[in-house]
């Protein structure tokens, strides 16, 4: 028998830029990400968001004159190509297949550019059409949202749905570059603005007691949407994304942890269960709230850090249960993100704000039991016609489960 053993690393860098009005005229900023490529000419395809377009009636032209402004560096080889914004375009493949063409029909190469503007479900989908077209094209990323921001957007992944399950089909490819321009987020609504904060709440959670200690400071500017305070927190929510990401160990998850996925077991399942009705962040505010109980009731984490995460999720306007929660099969879903994750499960939970340990095993009855009492508390709220927090015995009294598996 004779064995060849092929070794070998690669070395990713890109800029996670912030700044405002990428298209204005008199900012260069994208065409000299776009030089960083090292030709002279550059050739570039722009897909962009439905939704993006119909909130920025103006920016069709105003991307038009940008190509125009900064021919010498990059030519636009047609308009921008508009897809559906939202969970709906990854659902189905009609939408990669179209970026397929058009790459096809308009020659871009692997030294060109595909640059997409939009949420996070529009940014899977053009990176992973980009990640698949010529083995690889270079992407830059514009992502328009709060979630996309600080979390979607500037990671490794890209994906689709298929089979009725989140993001089946994928891939990891870095991205070229990625833009996060703020004028985006004044277009937004209340519901898409919130529903990026968890995010935040969640590496907070996982990752940096200090974060979590200025959100919930600063809750009550956060449940209005100050600027300061929401831009403060996208710029570290993100550099946190990006440190795990660079320097966790795993960049590409090829283990079974995944810390950053912080209640997502539940997130990515009750999307699928509601059809999307729920956003990405409201499931994730969801999921957070059932894994801390779910803590706190595993004797982990202290009721007082339970009632702190509980108080910043109600005062920044989370809904923190719903209908779709009653047709969850918890083992098959805890199954299913087994598979997700490789084979093995890991669930991140919390032993203090900040700090997380992984569990390999889940007490399905105590986890159906927090389910229900995070329905009971929403139905009690609901009852009450009250949107702040309860006090922090407000589920009773403790149920008692066996510890923590290895």
């Amino acid at each position: 028998m004779q064995v060849l053993q092929q070794q070998f690393s690669v070395s990713y860098s890109f800029p996670v830029i912030f700044a405002e009005a990428v298209f204005d005229l008199h900012n260069p900023l994208l065409a000299d990400v776009i030089r960083q490529g090292g030709h002279p000419h550059n050739r570039a395809l722009v897909v962009i968001d439905s939704e993006v377009v119909r909130l920025t009636p103006d920016l069709l032209g105003r991307i038009s004159q940008y190509g125009e402004a900064y021919g010498s560096v990059m030519s636009f080889v047609s308009p921008p190509f508009q897809i559906r914004g939202g969970e709906i375009c990854k659902h189905e493949p009609i939408e990669v297949e179209r970026i397929h063409a058009l790459v096809e029909r308009h020659k871009i190469c692997r030294h060109s550019f595909i640059i997409a503007i939009g949420g996070g479900a529009v940014l899977d989908v053009a990176g992973y059409a980009a990640a698949t077209a010529h083995r690889g094209v270079r992407l830059i990323r514009l992502p328009t949202t709060v979630l996309a921001q600080n979390d979607a957007g500037i990671g490794v992944k890209n994906g689709v749905n298929a089979f009725g399950r989140k993001n089946f089909l994928g891939t990891f490819a870095p991205p070229f570059a990625v833009i996060n321009d703020a004028s985006f987020l004044q277009t937004l609504s209340e519901r898409d603005l919130r529903a990026g904060i968890s995010e935040a709440v969640k590496v907070a959670l996982i990752r940096d007691r200090d974060f979590f200690d200025f959100l919930y400071e600063e809750r009550a500017n956060l449940a209005r949407f100050a600027p300061a305070a929401m831009q403060k927190m996208i710029v570290r929510c993100a550099e946190l994304h990006l440190e795990h990401i660079g320097h966790g160990g795993d960049a590409f998850e090829t283990g079974s942890s995944r810390p950053l996925d912080f209640g997502h077991w539940l997130a990515h399942r009750l999307e699928e269960l509601s059809a999307s009705e729920v956003k990405h962040g409201e499931a994730v505010a969801i999921g957070i709230a059932l894994d801390s109980l779910y803590s706190q009731h595993l004797g982990i984490l202290g009721e007082i850090d339970l009632h702190r995460i509980l108080t910043l999720l109600d005062t920044l306007g989370f809904a923190l249960s719903h209908p779709a929660l009653s047709w969850l099969d918890v083992e098959k879903a805890l199954c299913e993100f087994r598979e997700h994750l490789g084979g093995v499960l890991s669930i991140p939970l919390l032993e203090g704000i900040g700090r997380k340990v992984e569990a390999h095993a889940i007490d399905i009855p105590l986890m159906k039991r927090c389910i229900t009492l995070l329905g009971e508390r929403a139905a009690g709220k609901a009852a009450l016609g009250v949107r702040q927090t309860v006090p922090a015995n407000a589920f009773g009294q403790t149920y008692h489960a066996r510890a923590l598996s290895s």
